[in-house]
C-alpha cells in the first residue's frame, strides 16, 4: 500500500496537488482559498452540488454553469438515488457538517415516498416535482442507484426501517428481474415487473429486450454496497453472480466490454455490417473506455466484498481493462481518456469514433490508474504517473476553478462546454465524488 509520506517523498508530486491531497481532514469554511478556487476535493464536489444550489433533494435536475437551477424539473430515478448515495457518504466522512445528514434525510424519504410504486413496487423512472407518476416503467439500471443509495443510507442512520426497505427493494429485483436460467437480470420491465422482450416491432436501434453490460455493472456495485449491510447469503450468490458474468462473459479475455446481449448473452456485434450502418447503430455496439476503466475498479472491490483469495483472474481481467483503454484512448500528450472506439472489420486495430472527454470517465479513470499504480507499482505502463498527468489534466480542462465542480467534457476538446448546463439528469457529482474519496483515502493510506 503506498502511504502518503512515500507518495510525497518518492513520486515527487508537484506543490498544487500536494496541497490538494494532504488537507482533507481541515473543516475548511465556505471562504477559504482552497474553496474559493474550486480545488477538487471531495468535500468540494459535494458542496458544490449542494449548498451552492442551496437546494436538498429532490433537487432541480438542471443548473446552470453557475449553479442556478433554470426551473423546476421532473425527478429521474439515478439521479435521485446518485444524489441520496453521494450526502450519505459525505454526511459519514464529515460528520461536523449536519448539512449532509439532513440532504440524505431527505433524498431517502423522496425514494421512499415518491419514487416508488407503493402497488407493484420497484422504483419508478421519473416522477414529476409534484410527485406524479411520469414514466412507470421499471428498469435494472434504475432499481440498482435506488439500492445503492439505500444501502448507504442504512451505514448512515443504522434505521431499520431503511435497511427493511434496501431488502425489499433487492427482492423486489429477485422475484422481476433476475433470469433464473440464464442468469443475469432482464434491464427493462413494465411496471408491474413484467420484463419487455424485444419483437419483430422493436426498432432496430432500440435497447430494448437486450440485456447490458452497464446495467450489469451497476447492479454489482449497488450488491457490493447493499452486502456490506446486509450480508445476507442470497445477496452474495447475487454479487457472485455478476462478478463472474461480467469478468468472464461481458469482458473476456479481450481487455472490454461487450455493450449488449440477447437474454442467452449471445453478443449483440455490428461488425459484420456497413460502416454507414455501424455509425447509425453504434450506440448499441462499441468500445466505451469510461466504463470499462470503471469496471476495473468495480470488479476489484466485489472481489475483496466476497474476500476472494487470491482472485489473479479477477486482477488479470481488471489491468487488461486498463491497459486497453490506455492503449487505444489515452491522449499522451494532454492527458484525458477518449470517449468511444471501434473495430471495423476492414480497418487494421481500433479505431476512434468519438474524441469527447467526458467528465465521468475522467474520474473513473483518475481512481482506477491510482489503483493499478498502487498494486502494480513497477509496471510498464507506469500507471502512477499516467495518474498524476489524469490529476492534471482535470485541473487544467475538467474543474470549474470559478463556479466549482466539473465541467460535462473537456474543455480542451469542447471549450463551449464552460457555459453549459452544470447538471442535469445524467450528470450529478457521483463519479468525481467516488473518484476522488477513493484516491485521497489511498494516497492517505486510509484505502
Amino acid at each position: 500500500m503506498i502511504g502518503l509520506a512515500d507518495t510525497l517523498t518518492k513520486l515527487q508530486l508537484p506543490p498544487k496537488f500536494m496541497t490538494v491531497f494532504a488537507r482533507w481532514d481541515l473543516q475548511r469554511s465556505d471562504r477559504s482559498p482552497c474553496r474559493r478556487a474550486g480545488d477538487c476535493s471531495d468535500l468540494d464536489v459535494t458542496s458544490s452540488y449542494f449548498r451552492r444550489l442551496d437546494v436538498a433533494p429532490p433537487a432541480a435536475a438542471h443548473s446552470l454553469y453557475r449553479f442556478k437551477p433554470t426551473a423546476d424539473q421532473d425527478k429521474f430515478i439515478v439521479t435521485q438515488a446518485r444524489h441520496t448515495w453521494s450526502t450519505s457518504k459525505a454526511a459519514m466522512r464529515y460528520p461536523a457538517i449536519a448539512f449532509y445528514k439532513t440532504l440524505a434525510q431527505n433524498g431517502y424519504r423522496f425514494l421512499h415516498d415518491a419514487m416508488w410504486d407503493k402497488k407493484y413496487g420497484g422504483f419508478y423512472t421519473m416522477v414529476g416535482r409534484n410527485r406524479n407518476v411520469i414514466d412507470s416503467t421499471k428498469n435494472a439500471y434504475g432499481n440498482a442507484f435506488g439500492i445503492y443509495a439505500l444501502a448507504a443510507y442504512c451505514k448512515l442512520s443504522n434505521d431499520p426501517g431503511a435497511l427493511a426497505f434496501a431488502r425489499e427493494a433487492f427482492m423486489w429485483l429477485e422475484n422481476h428481474s433476475h433470469d433464473p436460467v440464464h442468469k443475469g437480470y432482464y434491464q427493462h420491465m413494465q411496471r408491474d415487473g413484467t420484463p419487455i422482450k424485444r419483437t419483430t416491432a422493436t426498432p432496430a436501434m432500440a435497447e430494448t429486450g437486450y440485456k447490458d453490460q452497464n446495467s450489469s455493472i451497476h447492479l454489482l456495485e449497488a450488491f457490493t454496497e447493499l452486502y456490506a449491510v446486509w450480508p445476507n447469503d442470497l445477496v452474495r450468490e447475487r454479487l457472485y453472480e455478476m462478478l463472474l458474468l461480467i469478468r468472464d462473459t461481458m469482458i473476456g479475455n479481450k481487455g472490454y466490454l461487450t455493450l449488449f446481449f440477447q437474454p442467452d448473452w449471445t453478443p449483440v456485434s455490428l461488425r459484420d455490417s456497413s460502416d454507414g450502418y455501424i455509425v447509425a447503430h453504434h450506440g448499441l455496439d462499441y468500445v466505451s473506455f469510461g466504463h470499462n476503466v470503471e469496471t476495473s475498479y468495480l470488479l476489484l472491490e466485489a472481489s475483496h466484498a466476497l474476500n476472494l483469495q487470491n482472485d489473479s483472474v479477477t486482477l488479470r481481467i481488471a489491468k487488461r481493462m486498463v491497459d486497453h483503454a490506455l492503449d487505444h484512448a489515452w491522449d499522451s500528450k494532454t492527458g484525458g481518456f477518449y470517449d468511444a472506439g471501434f473495430y471495423f472489420k476492414d480497418k487494421p486495430g481500433l479505431t476512434i469514433i468519438s474524441r469527447e472527454k467526458n467528465w465521468w470517465s475522467q474520474a473513473e479513470a483518475m481512481n482506477s490508474l491510482l489503483l493499478m499504480g498502487d498494486v502494480f507499482p513497477d509496471d510498464d505502463m507506469k500507471y502512477y504517473d499516467k495518474f498524476k498527468q489524469q490529476w492534471k489534466y482535470i485541473q487544467a480542462y475538467m474543474i470549474d476553478h470559478t463556479y466549482g465542480d466539473w465541467y460535462a467534457n473537456g474543455t480542451d476538446i469542447d471549450p463551449e462546454i464552460k457555459s453549459a448546463l452544470k447538471g442535469h439528469i445524467w450528470k450529478g457529482n457521483y463519479h468525481q465524488f467516488r473518484a476522488m474519496m477513493n484516491c485521497v483515502d489511498r494516497l492517505t493510506g486510509k484505502e
